[in-house]
């Protein structure tokens, strides 16, 4: 009996807490409208700009950023160059090391001017709150939070996710980082040690494609649609900021952090002319080429449906329907299902071969995923998709991470979204090709129209599914799951101990990887 009563009090402790949660619900806020950023003539970018590509309005300069290594350097030497400002946009920006580093030098850039808008979405932005409110206690620093929980922390926040699940559930994948409107950032990776070639435990093999000319522009106009949506909210709607002379002591320690070297394997130019010199070299060596940007719009109903592809999905499927030979797929999270594989096959003629790159369950930093892609896995093989999971060891995460103590102690994940169709056309940003990708999240990609990028990718992507790199999956005479590698076949997750196999098994039989 008493146990029963004690049951009944905490449910209603919960239903009293979630009614709560629904009273106090945050509403849509109201921005006073900005004026959109304009290019900035007359600066280094800008020079650079008219140098390589001679007032071509039809084409931009596309460059890759593969390693993590090259991925943080050229960020950080573009933080340096700013001369005007710089628009960040990521899901997904944590307090390590290189983390840490990055916003004191954009602290460090406002102190001289550069005006400066940092927008995080919210589910990755709790318990780092004092790195960004110190961010925005600067005047040239402005920073928002895109569709967050009412509850900041604690049970309170797993409940105000739970009951607000439509609208939490749309979140904001972008990752866009745009200087001075003439040059911009978008591709896989986030802003942290292990999308930079620098975590002890777990790096990853990401792709980034750097932007210089018009394309940038059109980054501006993603982001500020994202930064002027109902759903993006300052930082001191959220938050009980600190008082200013707090705010300012904490931001002049994260100056002062970010003014030596950090303690990584590679040591970032920290002045302008360092700066630039290093980055003309990256633009000596872009290749021109016609591209266009997609993005997909902010949530402006909560309550719309989310059956609908978006703007990025729609882009992938016109490709897909006019590929002719080969359609290669690299995504860390890969779920085709039913309506997708139809795509895939009904207008398939002999010659059009597609597979795909993914992690396998050992490689894989989100089990949950995995278990949404084995859903459908055997359903993609019976559908003529090439299935390659990649091994935690790969032999070429010498030849990805630049990092030979990260290769030598750590596990290599994928965390890169590309395709390649035909060899001719690239598709890259942050879509994963899943169901979250198609339907909820907010998404940025590039469609390059470059046989010479597209062939680069491409190449990359097949030495990815060499045997030393990853187990090719496959159906034996009997209907058997089977994985293929330098090492034979076997007939279970390779690599893996039985609770983690246990665990996925019982998550694939769940109808929830829309979700994942």
């Amino acid at each position: 009996m008493a146990s029963r009563r004690l049951l009944l009090l905490v449910a209603g402790v919960c239903v009293q807490l979630a009614l709560a949660g629904c009273s106090t619900a945050l509403k849509p806020v109201d921005h006073e409208p900005e004026r959109p950023r304009a290019p900035v003539q007359g600066a280094f970018l800008s020079e650079q700009q008219h140098q390589h590509l001679a007032d071509d309005s039809a084409r931009s300069g596309f460059q890759l950023l593969d390693s993590g290594r090259d991925a943080f350097l050229v960020r950080a030497a573009l933080i340096e160059a700013a001369e005007h400002y710089i628009d960040a946009q990521y899901y997904i920006w944590n307090n390590d090391v290189t983390g840490h580093y990055m916003a004191g030098r954009l602290a460090a850039a406002a102190e001289r001017g550069v005006q400066v808008r940092l927008l995080l979405d919210d589910i990755n932005a709790a318990g780092k709150e004092p790195l960004f409110s110190a961010l925005d206690s600067h005047p040239n620093i402005q920073v928002r939070i895109f569709n967050p929980a009412r509850s900041r922390g604690g049970l309170s926040r797993w409940l105000s996710l739970a009951i607000d699940f439509d609208r939490i559930n749309r979140r904001m994948h972008n990752k866009t980082f745009i200087v001075d409107g003439h040059v911009g950032i978008t591709g896989g990776r986030n802003i942290g040690d292990e999308y930079f070639d620098e975590h002890a435990e777990l790096n990853f093999r990401d792709r980034d494609v750097m932007v210089l000319g018009p394309l940038a522009t059109d980054m501006t106009t993603n982001f500020d649609a994202y930064w002027n949506s109902q759903w993006s909210y300052p930082l001191v709607r959220l938050y009980r900021m600190a008082d200013h002379q707090q705010a300012r002591t904490r931001l002049e320690q994260l100056i002062q952090d970010a003014s030596t070297t950090p303690d990584i394997g590679v040591e970032p130019h920290r002045h302008a002319q360092a700066a630039q010199d290093y980055l003309r070299d990256w633009f000596e060596t872009l290749v021109i080429a016609p591209g266009h940007l997609v993005f997909d719009p902010p949530l402006k109903d909560p309550d719309a449906a989310t059956n609908t592809p978006q703007n990025s999905a729609r882009a992938l499927y016109e490709l897909i329907d006019s590929a002719q030979s080969e359609i290669l797929v690299e995504s860390a999270y890969l779920t085709l299902t039913d309506d997708q594989l139809e795509r895939l096959t009904q207008r398939r003629n002999p010659d059009l071969a597609v597979a795909a790159l993914t992690n396998s369950l050992a490689s894989n930093d989100l089990m949950p995923n995995h278990a949404g892609y084995a859903r459908w896995r055997r359903e993609m093989l019976e559908h003529g998709v090439a299935l390659y999971e990649l091994r935690p060891d790969a032999a070429g995460c010498q030849r990805w991470v630049d990092s030979p103590r990260a290769c030598r102690d750590a596990v290599v994940s994928l965390h890169s979204k590309a395709v390649v169709f035909d060899r001719e056309t690239l598709f890259i940003g942050s879509f994963n090709v899943n169901l979250r990708s198609i339907y909820l999240n907010g998404e940025t990609v590039v469609v390059i129209h470059s046989p010479e990028l597209a062939a680069m990718v491409a190449d990359d992507i097949h030495y990815a599914m060499q045997p030393e790199n990853s187990w090719q999956v496959m159906l034996d005479d009997n209907g058997r799951l089977v994985w293929h590698s330098t090492e034979g076949e076997v007939t279970r997750e390779p690599a893996t101990g039985f609770w983690r196999r246990f665990g996925s098994r019982l998550l694939s039989w769940l109808p929830i990887e829309k979700y994942l």
